[in-house]
């Protein structure tokens, strides 16, 4: 099963990547799919590649029940 999650940008970088944040887990992923990304935007990520911009207040409620589900 794979799974996407989102991230928050924290970084435009040269060749269109960036960085994004994982609560806090820092990682490096190809914009080539995603059209006017900012530092702030929520990307939905997935094996390296940002798939679509996600609302912050839907990212913010994904991430939580992806938290809550770990404490299971």
């Amino acid at each position: 099963m794979c799974l996407a999650v989102p991230a928050r940008v924290t970084a435009l970088l040269p060749d269109g990547m960036a960085k994004v944040s994982l609560d806090g887990v820092l990682k490096e992923v190809s914009l080539a799919f995603v059209d006017e990304v900012a530092v702030g935007d929520y990307v939905v990520i997935h094996v390296g590649y940002a798939l679509a911009k996600v609302d912050a207040r839907e990212a913010e409620e994904t991430l939580s029940l992806l938290r809550e589900a770990a404490r299971a």
